[in-house]
C-alpha cells in the first residue's frame, strides 16, 4: 500500500501540472509527431536538397561530394528539362481542371439533390475506386485505351478512334485516379451551403447561372482549391501511370526515376522542382482559405 501511494504521488502531481498548463499538455502530445515530421520528412527533404549540389563521377558513377551548382544549371539551360517541367505542370493543371468540371455536378447532386438517405451510399460509391489497387486501375485503363480495345470498340461505330497511349491518355487516367479527391471536398462544401441563401437568391430574381456565379461558387471556392491541392500535387509527382499509358511521354517523375541509379545528384535536383512548384501552389491557394478546408 505504501509503495502504491508513493508511486501515485508523482503521477498525481504531474497530472495536476498538466491540468493547470494546457499548453504544456498540448506540447507534450504533439512532440512525438512533430519530431517525426522534422526528422523523417523535413530531414529527408533537406538531404535531398543538399545532395543536389553534389556530382557524379562519369567513370565510376559514384557520388562525389564536391559542392557545385552544375545540376541546377543543367535544369535551367537544358531544353529537355525545361520542356518536361512545363509539360508536367500542364498535365497537373489539365487534370485539376477536368476534375473540377466533372466533380462539381457530381458533388452538387450528392449534396443538394439526392435524397438524404441515399447520400451516404453515394459518398461510399465515390470512395469505392480508392479501395482498388492503383496498378490494377492503371492497367485496366491500359487495356481500355489499347489499339482495338474497349474504347476503340465503343467509338468505332462513330468513326472515331481512341487516343491510344500518350499525353491524352495520361491526363485521362490521372483524372480518373484522383477524381474522388476533388469530389469529396466539393461535396462537403456544398453540403454546408445554407439552403436559405439559394432561396433568397431565387426570390431576388437571380437565375441559375447568376446564383452559381455570385452565391455558390464564392462560398465553395475554398473547397475547390482544397481538392485541387490533391489533384495537382498527385498528378505532378506521378510517374507510374505515365509509364503504363503514356507511351513515349515523359514527365518530371519519369526523369527522376530514370536518373536515381545513373546520376543521383541530378535526380535530387530534378526532385526539388516539384517540391518548389507545390510549395508555390500552396502559397497561392492559401489566400482562398483552402488549407483550412483540408
Amino acid at each position: 500500500m505504501t509503495d502504491t501511494a508513493h508511486a501515485a504521488g508523482p503521477v498525481r502531481r504531474l497530472a495536476g501540472i498538466l491540468h493547470r498548463r494546457p499548453r504544456l499538455q498540448l506540447s507534450l502530445l504533439l512532440s512525438a509527431p512533430l519530431a517525426w515530421l522534422v526528422l523523417a520528412y523535413l530531414g529527408s527533404l533537406t538531404v535531398l536538397f543538399l545532395s543536389a549540389f553534389w556530382t557524379t563521377d562519369a567513370f565510376t558513377s559514384n557520388v562525389v561530394k564536391i559542392w557545385n551548382t552544375d545540376n541546377f544549371t543543367a535544369l535551367f539551360t537544358t531544353d529537355v528539362y525545361r520542356q518536361v517541367a512545363l509539360r508536367s505542370v500542364g498535365v497537373a493543371l489539365a487534370v485539376t481542371v477536368l476534375c473540377v468540371l466533372i466533380a462539381f455536378p457530381v458533388a452538387f447532386y450528392t449534396a443538394r439533390i439526392a435524397q438524404p438517405r441515399w447520400r451516404p451510399l453515394l459518398v461510399v460509391a465515390i470512395l469505392t475506386p480508392l479501395w482498388a489497387s492503383y496498378l490494377v486501375k492503371a492497367y485496366a485503363w491500359r487495356l481500355i485505351l489499347a489499339q482495338g480495345g474497349l474504347l476503340d470498340w465503343l467509338l468505332g461505330p462513330l468513326g472515331i478512334k481512341g487516343p491510344g497511349y500518350g499525353l491524352t491518355a495520361t491526363v485521362l487516367v490521372l483524372t480518373y485516379l484522383w477524381l474522388p479527391y476533388m469530389v469529396l471536398p466539393i461535396h462537403a462544401g456544398l453540403e454546408q451551403l445554407p439552403a436559405n441563401i439559394l432561396d433568397a437568391s431565387a426570390d431576388l430574381g437571380a437565375r441559375t447561372g447568376r446564383t452559381f456565379r455570385a452565391v455558390v461558387l464564392p462560398m465553395v471556392l475554398p473547397s475547390v482549391a482544397a481538392g485541387s491541392v490533391f489533384t495537382f500535387s498527385l498528378s505532378l509527382g506521378d510517374y507510374i501511370a505515365v509509364q503504363i499509358v503514356g507511351g513515349k511521354t515523359q514527365l518530371i517523375g519519369n526523369l527522376i526515376y530514370s536518373n536515381i541509379t545513373l546520376d543521383l545528384p541530378l535526380a535530387a535536383a530534378l526532385g526539388t522542382v516539384p517540391v518548389v512548384i507545390i510549395v508555390l501552389y500552396l502559397l497561392a491557394v492559401r489566400r482562398t482559405g483552402a488549407l483550412s478546408s483540408l
